[in-house]
């Protein structure tokens, strides 16, 4: 009875975060911590200070290249390939969407791409619902496969901490980028036969009728300064340094030192380090750079995990005797099933990093092998379950067309379906290629 009543505290703090929303999903987390320790004696464990450093660091990063044009070329190199075969938008959106993701370090950058994917649909009359749906789960989806990710970069300092340092960057994303890949692939393509197209859309054409329905904005292609492209080459750069770092354990060995330096630290100092030399060769005003779109996305995402993942992880190291008596004969049984562990808990999350660090942990004091934790590692996707996160609403708001909507009943919406197929084919491809690379 006490689980459970700690249970509803913090599924209930969660809730009302989502409720006010943003920031106040960490200062709900917060309160339940609090509640949890001085109610019930929970011990708080120490707050995912790398996770929350990495958020930053990238975000601070990716921000000095937003403000001086870079994040411009990204998206005009995606909207190219986008626009070369408009018919089939709805794969080459979430496929874009996915790159994006793996390139940036953050899922947020779809945001940039959402209007593009809907002039194309738009114009094609393709109902832009199966392109803007997927294309806000598959920039999600990419986060399990990036190398500079928070949570690729806890499930490398969970592998050490548990007695695994020989799954380190290199072999995770051996797993999760092709298995990730291919969800995104085959679950886009099955989509592209969702809905009726525009054209033959009863709903659509009364709006279309009523005049409820804009034309797409034109997109601005204005000449982007030199610095733009210095950015960019610097921000591949440093993700280039940090995969050869992962892959490299040797390249990780300072001077005087045996041991490699933690994954965690070399991405923190290669992005800060990153923007400081954007700073002198491509000079961003750095008050632009405090109040880009990225920055700010990156502030909230920390606050959930300093608040959320924070409190859960508390919640559940307190009390991992009885969640290890319960799950023990479900791990052995079918420890595949712990998957549906991770996305539910990263649907009340609302982060793969603060699902990773705190849900991830009683896998591997349940005895899961390391390497099915992996295969399932994409599970921790499951963000859109609960259509609340930042690049659903986005698709939401920026489809004039109506067809990208939350349905009455609020999970039937439009993300539900290209979400769980890329998830649920993503870990049985994971576990499919687990025995074959390793």
């Amino acid at each position: 009875m006490s689980v459970l009543i700690q249970f509803l505290i913090v599924f209930g703090a969660i809730l009302m975060g989502v409720r006010y929303g943003g920031l106040a999903l960490g200062l709900w987390g917060g309160l339940g911590l609090v509640v949890l320790s001085l109610v019930f004696g929970v011990v708080p464990t120490a707050p995912p200070i790398d996770v929350m450093l990495i958020i930053f660091a990238v975000c601070m990063c990716a921000s000095c290249m937003e403000a001086v044009g870079g994040l411009d070329i990204l998206v005009r190199i995606a909207a190219r390939i986008i626009r070369s075969n408009p018919r089939y938008v709805a794969v080459l959106g979430p496929l874009v969407s996915f790159f994006l993701t793996f390139f940036a370090g953050t899922g947020n950058a779809v945001y940039a791409i959402l209007p593009v994917i809907y002039e194309v649909s738009y114009n094609a009359k393709v109902r832009p619902e199966r392109a803007m749906a997927g294309a806000a789960v598959a920039g999600q989806v990419g986060i399990t496969a990036c190398p500079i990710s928070a949570a690729t970069a806890a499930m490398i300092g969970l592998m050490v901490q548990n007695g695994h340092p020989e799954i380190g960057l290199g072999q995770i994303l051996m797993i999760t980028f092709p298995s990730c890949l291919i969800g995104v692939i085959v679950a886009s393509i099955i989509c592209m036969f969702r809905g009726k197209d525009l054209d033959k859309d009863p709903e659509y054409q009364a709006r279309l009728k009523a005049g409820q329905v804009e034309p797409p904005q034109p997109i601005s292609n204005e000449k982007l300064p030199r610095e733009a492209t210095w950015s960019v080459l610097i921000f591949l750069g440093s993700i280039l340094l940090i995969v050869c770092a992962g892959f490299f354990p040797e390249l990780r060995v300072l001077h005087g030192q045996t041991k490699p330096v933690s994954m965690s630290l070399v991405i923190e100092a290669v992005m800060l380090a990153a923007g400081a030399l954007m700073c002198i060769f491509c000079k961003p005003n750095m008050d632009k750079v405090a109040h880009g779109q990225i920055l700010h996305a990156g502030v909230v995402s920390i606050a959930v995990v300093f608040g959320v993942a924070w409190m859960s992880d508390s919640f559940i190291n307190g009390n991992k005797g009885f969640f290890l008596d319960l799950c023990g004969q479900l791990a052995a049984t079918a420890p595949f099933l712990f998957a549906l562990v991770l996305g539910f808990m990263s649907a009340l999350l609302g982060s793969q990093g603060a699902t990773t660090r705190a849900i991830m942990p009683l896998g591997f004091a349940l005895g899961i092998n390391p390497w099915s934790l992996v295969a399932m590692f994409p599970a921790v996707n499951c963000l859109f379950i609960l259509p609340t996160t930042g690049p659903a609403l986005a698709a939401i708001g920026m489809d004039r067309s109506g067809t990208t909507k939350i349905g009455k009943f609020v999970f039937n919406h439009s993300f539900q379906l290209p979400g769980l197929l890329m998830v649920i084919i993503a870990v049985a491809v994971g576990y499919v290629l687990v025995p074959i690379l390793t």
